[in-house]
């Protein structure tokens, strides 16, 4: 544990260094997005099909292979540092080793959680924790198994809340009945507490099922407002953007994208089904998704960044004020790579997409698969800056349930606050509008401790400790 301690200390002590050093990666092409020139490198290659991208506490990505490997990359040089190979993973066309996500408290618990497929008298998929000690991940405890699985439609992307429990989406496995059936973990997203349990709150006592049919989601995001989304595939129609909510259906196999036939408008009517935000026929083959806050890109900010695998391209999607619906046409980019389906945002609003043509359904490159890192060269981090640093008004402080933030005066132009915890890991973002000068953060979902809020403007970067207590 020391072991790991130092290593994200030191890393996170590193990050301003890392931020201010421009990259020396090979330069691939450029394309604008809005007023920004972005600069498309290539970090790594000769990868394996990257099936899942995300940024860790020590400033590195954790990367998936489908093949069963699971790896850090340094966002710098490119380096990939193997952690372990799993032996059990079984790869059949779209399955293998899927999703990640890491534990929010890694100093002290620091455990990974991967699902993958593997045979037990059949194909099946299982949630499973590692533990990482000493630069390798062992210990494997299985915390959700058996679950029926086929060569196709296994989701399957993993996400941690700040309540700390934990999303899981699984596919129909052709089986489409079963997203409907509340009994099958089948075309659903399944939540469950850390150490595997349920959660007394689900939307059922005692089941898993957040919410139910679904065909083939491979996309999940979480926005700093708190909404869900979800991206998910159609079968030869309607690849769909879902807004996540509890208990909510999504209508596969009866319904195909929106409530807009009459067998469908009944059957919505009758089971609570959520419309999608946004539908695409024909099909994308729509994958992994992020949702942008950093100023580096300002285009991008408050918007879904959405891969797809058959169109081949990263689709920026503006989301309204509110977050509950998809504002203007969409822009599209990155679409001379082939498939895509891996991304993460680094704290520096640099973006990370891996490449998934060696998964047989492209003719691969020869340095594919690949990471391809998208920046702005021109973007200075708020924490290398030359700004005054000026305290904020925070109130109460110390704080038990929320604290609330003021500028001496109004924002001339859209700021981020953030709440940072005593590593410096991000745990909260909001976007405070032009003319307002305060703001709330939630803090009932993090344990007690030492934090710091930070925002920038053009006055400065304004900074101020707050101890949370309960």
């Amino acid at each position: 544990m020391k072991h790991l301690f130092t290593a994200v200390l030191g890393a996170i002590l590193l990050t301003g260094a890392w931020a201010a050093s421009a990259q020396t990666l090979p330069v691939l092409g450029t394309f604008a997005a809005g007023s920004t020139t972005v600069t498309v490198s290539a970090l790594t290659t000769n990868l394996q099909v990257p099936w899942e991208l995300v940024w860790g506490p020590d400033n590195f990505i954790w990367m998936t292979e489908r093949g069963g490997r699971i790896s850090r990359v340094n966002p710098t040089t490119g380096a990939v540092t193997p952690l372990t190979t799993l032996a059990d993973v079984v790869t059949s066309s779209e399955g293998g080793l899927l999703g990640m996500a890491l534990h929010p408290d890694f100093t002290t618990s620091p455990y990974v959680y991967v699902v993958y497929n593997y045979n037990d008298n059949g194909y099946k998929e299982k949630l499973v924790r590692l533990t990482y000690a000493n630069g390798t991940l062992s210990q494997p405890l299985v915390l959700l198994g058996n679950i029926p699985a086929t060569s196709t439609h296994s989701g399957s992307r993993l996400l941690i809340l700040p309540d700390r429990t934990l999303l899981m989406t699984t596919g129909d496995a052709q089986q489409q009945p079963e997203a409907q059936n509340r009994a099958s973990l089948n075309g659903k997203i399944l939540r469950l507490n850390l150490d595997g349990t349920i959660p007394a709150d689900n939307p059922v006592a005692g089941s898993p099922v957040y919410t139910l049919g679904h065909r083939n989601p491979q996309g999940l995001v979480r926005s700093p407002s708190g909404r869900l989304y979800s991206s998910e595939h159609g079968p030869n129609n309607d690849d769909e953007l879902n807004l996540i909510e509890a208990n909510r259906n999504y209508g596969w196999p009866t319904v195909e994208g929106l409530c807009n036939l009459s067998a469908e408008q009944a059957f919505c009517s009758a089971n609570n089904v959520r419309e999608p935000l946004s539908v695409w026929t024909p099909t994308l083959g729509v994958s992994g998704l992020a949702y942008y806050t950093s100023s580096a890109i300002p285009a991008w900010q408050g918007s879904l960044l959405m891969l797809s695998l058959k169109a081949s391209r990263l689709t920026q999607l503006t989301l309204t004020a509110a977050g509950d619906a998809v504002a203007g046409p969409e822009q599209t980019f990155l679409t001379t790579f082939g498939r895509l389906r891996a991304i993460c945002v680094s704290p520096q609003g640099r973006v990370y997409v891996g490449t998934s043509n060696q998964d047989g359904r492209a003719t691969p490159g020869p340095t594919d698969d690949r990471i391809l890192v998208l920046e702005n060269l021109a973007f200075v981090p708020t924490a290398t800056v030359a700004q005054k640093t000026m305290p904020l008004r925070l109130w109460p402080n110390p704080a038990q349930h929320s604290v609330t933030l003021q500028l001496p005066k109004a924002l001339s132009r859209v700021a981020t606050a953030e709440l940072r915890d005593a590593l410096g890991r991000l745990v909260y973002t909001t976007q405070m509008a032009v003319g307002t000068t305060t703001t709330t953060l939630p803090l009932t979902n993090l344990p007690a401790g030492i934090y710091s809020t930070q925002v920038a403007t053009t006055d400065g970067h304004f900074v101020q400790r707050v101890v949370l207590e309960h």
